[in-house]
């Protein structure tokens, strides 16, 4: 049977506040129904500058669907990509001297590193945990043990957690709406959790991800969420870099790149056309010192984000 009631989805991405809303059947399949998006404003540099502004747009867009679909929304989902989040991993286990493994045992170990979180992270949240690996008597297991016979078993999981403080805001914007939050996930996980759902056997993977001012690298194990890093900065420094060696406008960049194709073996010879020195006493500038400029500061990002990361380098072994 359908669902007949709607869903309301909000997104706080990097740029905009999404609102998505939709109905889901028995197989949960999504009807879309509305979507707005809005341009981010009130967060800057991941915190809530100004959660008066952040819940009057929330609270506007959400009465306009409202109004357009005749009802009611109590409760929402939502979804997060603009605070600053972070993984830890964390091994716990149980000495079971040959004795069944029972869900007891793994309440006990889950409760036990949740207090470990408490300790060492006392300004931060949890907001998802994730199975990653499971050992009995040193040997990998695929799925929970639960009923197996065993001297010694240990379980490793993730946490993904947030600041407490933007959590607090975020709870106190959707209570001054009236909202209540069902359930909130990371833009992270989904992303990850997408890949996996087109390709079953894509289960170990990066996901690296380079915007305009900033960039982030992902890592999924085992279909698992293992670890995320934030970078503060992006694709732009290419553009600037560009910019300062040739001394040439960054909307002048803008243009050089978006026109030629570096692909080409015979623009390694070509000068720049004059069309793009409006503003400038003409140069001839070879447009592969371009190539090369862009080139290596790409590697340079590239060993940054991943290949010299000291945080990757486990998991990339």
């Amino acid at each position: 049977m359908r669902n007949k009631s709607p869903i309301l989805i909000i997104e706080i991405n990097k740029d905009d506040f999404s609102f998505i809303c939709g109905k889901s059947d028995e197989n949960f399949n999504f009807e879309l129904i509305q979507e707005l998006k809005i341009p981010l404003n009130g967060i800057e540099k991941k915190k809530i500058k100004d959660s008066q502004l952040v819940r009057k747009i929330i609270k506007k867009n959400i009465i306009d669907i409202e109004k357009k679909i005749n009802f009611t929304f109590k409760d929402i989902i939502l979804i997060i990509n603009n605070f600053d989040c972070n993984v830890i991993n964390f091994s716990g286990y149980k000495k079971l001297n040959g004795a069944q493994l029972e869900k007891d045992n793994i309440t006990y170990i889950l409760n036990s590193l949740k207090s470990k979180i408490s300790e060492i992270e006392e300004q931060k949240t949890i907001l998802h945990i994730f199975n990653s690996k499971y050992f009995l008597d040193k040997k990998k297991i695929e799925n929970l043990p639960v009923g197996l016979f065993g001297n010694f078993y240990s379980q490793e999981l993730s946490f993904f957690l947030i600041e407490k403080d933007d959590f607090k805001s975020i709870q106190n914007i959707f209570n001054e709406c009236n909202l209540k939050i069902k359930n909130i996930f990371s833009k992270n996980y989904l992303d990850g959790v997408n890949i996996i759902n087109n390709d079953s056997k894509q289960e170990t993977f990066f996901i690296v991800e380079i915007n305009k001012n900033n960039s982030e690298i992902i890592f999924f194990e085992d279909s698992s969420l293992r670890f995320v890093q934030n970078f503060e900065f992006g694709s732009d420094i290419i553009i600037n870099d560009i910019s300062k060696v040739i001394a040439l406008d960054i909307q002048t960049i803008k243009n050089i790149l978006h026109d030629l194709d570096f692909t080409k073996e015979r623009i390694k010879n070509e000068i720049l056309e004059k069309e793009y020195f409006k503003n400038n006493n003409f140069r001839k500038i070879k447009k592969n010192l371009i190539y090369e400029i862009a080139k290596a500061r790409i590697q340079e990002i590239a060993e940054i984000i991943l290949f010299k990361n000291i945080n990757m380098l486990s998991f990339i072994k």
